[in-house]
C-alpha cells in the first residue's frame, strides 16, 4: 500500500507486529512525524508509467534499491548512494543572454 493511503494507526501498529516494540500510539507516530517534517501523505508514487519500456529503463535502479547487482544481492559491507534525490534540482547551463540596467 502506497505511504500516502497509511494513517497513523498503521505505522504505530508496525513495530509491534514486527516484534520490535510491544506498542506504539498513534499519537506518538504523528508527533514524530510532525517533529521530523515527514509527510507520508504527500509522498508521490509511480501510479500512471505510460512508456511499455519502463521496467527495462528502471530495472538497475529497481534492483539497486532491492540490493542487488547484476542478480547478487549486495553484502552488508557494500553500499548504495543515490547522488540525485532531487529531481526536481537540475544542473543547468549558464546561456549567455544581453545585459540590461538595472530598473528604476
Amino acid at each position: 500500500m502506497p505511504l500516502s493511503r497509511w494513517s497513523c494507526p498503521e505505522p504505530a501498529a508496525e513495530p509491534a507486529a514486527r516484534g520490535i516494540a510491544d506498542s506504539v500510539s498513534a499519537s506518538t507516530v504523528r508527533r514524530w512525524l510532525r517533529g521530523d517534517a515527514i509527510k507520508p501523505w504527500q509522498y508521490r508514487s509511480w501510479i500512471f508509467i505510460r512508456d511499455p519500456d519502463f521496467r527495462a529503463k528502471a530495472q538497475r535502479v529497481l534492483d539497486l534499491y532491492a540490493r542487488t547487482f547484476e542478480g547478487i544481492p549486495l553484502s552488508e559491507d557494500e553500499h548504495v548512494v543515490s547522488s540525485d534525490e532531487k529531481t526536481s534540482v537540475q544542473a543547468r547551463c549558464r546561456c549567455p543572454r544581453p545585459r540590461r540596467r538595472a530598473g528604476p
